[in-house]
């Protein structure tokens, strides 16, 4: 029984497959109104770095089943952070409130610090540049319930592939899975780094890095788009101006796109899936946002019944 969730790594097929099942009755049950199967049970939302749509999913999904919140929104300049408050003197008095802590950190491996020393369960909801492992579960279900399988894929990954935490998760994932076929399609300045493309070699996983985005849209099930993210650059603002705009997805690309190809992306967008794209079936991005209720939902049953 996992414990923390905290990096991609740590999960196997066994575990994948029972979570989705659970994501299903998830889906279900918020068809039916919601559930207590949480009643009595406190979640706590520690985010040191802003985020929409990962805490009021977490948040929902607790409340669904039943659960209550406490949360601290920008903890970073907020909290006793900013008094100096270390990290690990947070989680051992905010585990006195809860049953379980999510937390968003702007260093990797914070997620792994907390778990260390925690005595209950961790959730990472992103670390730096390092890891998003509940959205990297939220990306393989929609895949697999979009596509209906997940073994034998060809998936481009799009982007900002150096600080994009999602994709790197995501790469994570799919390594446990047959001939899934990768294709990194990013700006020179945020391609894909080395510590991934090991893990992928040591898989067994074939992967590719190109530059032409129309020729790699054409032979792929599954367009993994990603925002370059400003935030990551600092003052490297020329790096910056060197990768946006360089990739876009629009109607010129779905024209080579597979019938039953999907487009992804974790969000927010900015300007790299043009608002014309929305309508097309084959965007499935808003309805990946959706299913990161169930997964959350799922987790949490999973970490706090057993």
């Amino acid at each position: 029984m996992i414990r923390n969730i905290v990096k991609s790594q740590q999960f196997n097929r066994e575990f994948l497959a029972e979570l989705f099942s659970i994501a299903r009755e998830m889906e279900v049950i918020i068809k039916s109104g919601g559930s207590n199967m949480l009643a009595h049970k406190v979640m706590a939302t520690l985010f040191y770095e802003p985020s929409t749509r990962t805490r009021l999913s977490f948040e929902s999904a607790m409340r669904r089943l039943g659960g209550e919140v406490i949360s601290t929104e920008n903890a970073r300049e907020f909290s006793s952070a900013s008094k100096g408050e270390t990290l690990e003197d947070t989680i051992r008095i905010v585990e006195g409130y809860a049953d379980v802590i999510v937390i968003r950190h702007y260093e990797s491996g914070a997620a792994e610090r907390a778990a260390e020393i925690a005595t209950i369960p961790i959730i990472n909801a992103g670390d730096g540049a390092g890891q998003h492992p509940t959205q990297s579960l939220l990306d393989l279900y929609t895949i697999q319930k979009e596509l209906g399988r997940i073994d034998g894929l060809s998936i481009a990954m799009v982007g900002d592939l150096a600080n994009g935490r999602t994709a790197r998760s995501l790469s994570y994932l799919l390594g446990k899975y047959d001939k899934i076929t990768l294709y990194f399609v990013a700006p020179e300045v945020v391609k894909m780094k080395q510590d991934i493309k090991t893990y992928l070699k040591r898989h067994k996983v074939q992967f590719y890095e190109e530059s032409n985005l129309r020729e790699v849209s054409a032979k792929v099930d599954v367009i993994y788009q990603t925002r370059i993210q400003k935030e990551r650059f600092g003052e490297r603002i020329e790096d910056y101006e060197k990768a946006r705009g360089k990739y876009i997805v629009n109607k010129k690309l779905l024209e080579v796109m597979k019938r039953k190809s999907i487009i992804l992306h974790p969000l927010p967008r900015v300007d790299e899936i043009a608002p014309e794209v929305d309508a097309d079936p084959r965007a499935a991005y808003f309805r990946q946002a959706q299913n990161g209720l169930y997964i959350r939902m799922a987790l949490l049953k999973m970490l706090l019944l057993g």
